[in-house]
């Protein structure tokens, strides 16, 4: 068994959800989002709202999936958990959204889930990944 604190695996996460989620933004989502979300969209988005988003999601993405799949030393778990902890979170958004928010594009909804597990599971395994090559820590966090 290998242990590292959650904190470690939280700072590792943060750190390739980033990369990998900005080249999604910047290189497809950018202007999938723009031709089909349009006015939907804010001119300015709230990044205030945005990072607290992205905190919390990664806290529970650390809790519910990375640091269970770090104490069994399993990359499957964090692969099949991540995959499926990113589909749930993101379904709520895209869900909630296509039933409360006029004219929000069901086009969007299989594309984002479809992103949300693969980002969910490629953060899980590559924290893993990394997290399990670190010293061991003596306690379990």
């Amino acid at each position: 068994m290998h242990s590292t604190s959650k904190v470690i695996q939280y700072v590792v996460a943060v750190i390739a959800f980033t990369l990998l989620d900005l080249v999604w933004l910047s290189v497809v989502a950018n202007k999938l989002y723009d031709d089909l979300m349009g006015d939907l969209l804010a001119q300015d988005p709230n990044l205030g709202a945005a990072v607290a988003f992205y905190a919390l999601f990664l806290a529970g993405l650390v809790h519910f999936v990375i640091h269970p799949a770090v104490v069994e030393d399993s990359w499957r778990q964090a692969l099949g958990a991540g995959a499926f902890f990113g589909l749930v979170t993101y379904a709520t958004w895209d869900l909630t959204n296509l039933a409360v928010v006029e004219g929000f594009p069901a086009l969007l909804v299989p594309i984002d889930l479809t992103w949300g597990a693969l980002l969910s599971a490629a953060v899980s395994v590559t924290t893993w990944a990394i997290v399990r090559r670190l010293p061991r820590s003596e306690h379990r966090h």
